[in-house]
């Protein structure tokens, strides 16, 4: 099932309009799990920090063990190639994706030099700036370093976060607030998270145990720049019970606020507010 509408896809040399079939039956990636992607944004004619996404997604082939095929610079150019057959103003997900084809060692392994690549777009409307979230917890933990590709955007590691989610979902809740195996605040089901108490904004310390975004890495220096203070700390789920602001980061929407933590209950706040107006003003630097 797609995710969006109006999708072009890049594959075998060429763009071909719509959600076309890529993988075979026996490619790896199908029954052995060695796939992964990465995403960006293009909106309003913008398409902020998209060279960093393609050189994460080889990033992320290298970890699986998947050998990348595509310079960063070469998929690049192929997003924007077919970006440009978009309205101005079209808002679309652009994502590269790679995937093990053969196996070695029983199967297990992926072949190192044969790989599957894959470029997709697809029409995604940005969420509202007042469209808002709220959080609960969640049994499920992230995993570590030791027993899964923590530093892969892969997609073997989304089943456990669609186990939070809906986990989160059947409580009543849009997003479940996630701990590492040490039982400190990792992320969320599906973004990196920040909360803001006495005019200081904190986010989790990238310890391995989940994937340190690109968008918030550029929060984080967006309000550095701007004479905010920022610290990456050890935080637990009373911390953020505490927390006068608390806001999700990712690609898909940036910045969405979160009004309410179980029964705690979150202001749509000043520096959330600042935070996303932050953004879209360093994101008027990118354009197509």
């Amino acid at each position: 099932m797609s995710f969006g509408k109006n999708i072009r896809t890049w594959f075998d040399g060429s763009w071909h309009e719509g959600d076309i079939p890529v993988m075979r039956a026996a490619d790896h990636g199908i029954w052995q799990g060695s796939s992964v992607f990465d995403g960006a944004r293009m909106f309003d004619g913008l398409i902020p920090d998209l060279d960093a996404h393609c050189a994460r997604a080889n990033r992320s082939a290298a970890a699986l063990m998947i050998t990348p095929t595509i310079d960063p610079g070469d998929m690049v150019e192929m997003a924007r190639e077919g970006l440009r057959k978009y309205a101005p103003d079209a808002a679309v997900y652009v994502r590269p994706m790679y995937w093990a084809i053969h196996g070695s060692d029983l199967g297990v392994a992926p072949m190192e030099g044969v790989t599957g690549f894959a470029l997709c777009l697809e029409e995604v409307p940005m969420p509202a700036p007042e469209a808002a979230t709220t959080l609960t917890t969640t049994s499920f933990r992230r995993p570590v370093l030791a027993d899964n590709v923590c530093n892969a955007k892969a997609g073997c590691l989304y089943p456990n976060n669609a186990r939070m989610l809906v986990e989160a979902n059947r409580k009543g809740f849009g997003n479940a607030l996630v701990q590492d195996a040490m039982g400190n605040v990792a992320e969320t089901a599906t973004a990196n998270v920040f909360m803001v108490k006495d005019g200081v904004v904190m986010t989790p310390i990238a310890n391995g145990t989940f994937l340190s975004g690109l968008t918030r890495a550029r929060h984080i220096k967006n309000l550095r720049d701007n004479g905010v203070e920022v610290r990456e700390a050890v935080l637990t789920l009373d911390d953020f019970r505490a927390a006068d602001e608390v806001f999700l980061s990712g690609n898909f929407s940036k910045v969405t606020p979160v009004t309410a933590f179980d029964d705690v209950r979150y202001d749509h706040g000043a520096i959330t507010k600042r935070i996303r107006e932050m953004y879209w003003d360093w994101a008027a630097s990118c354009p197509l």
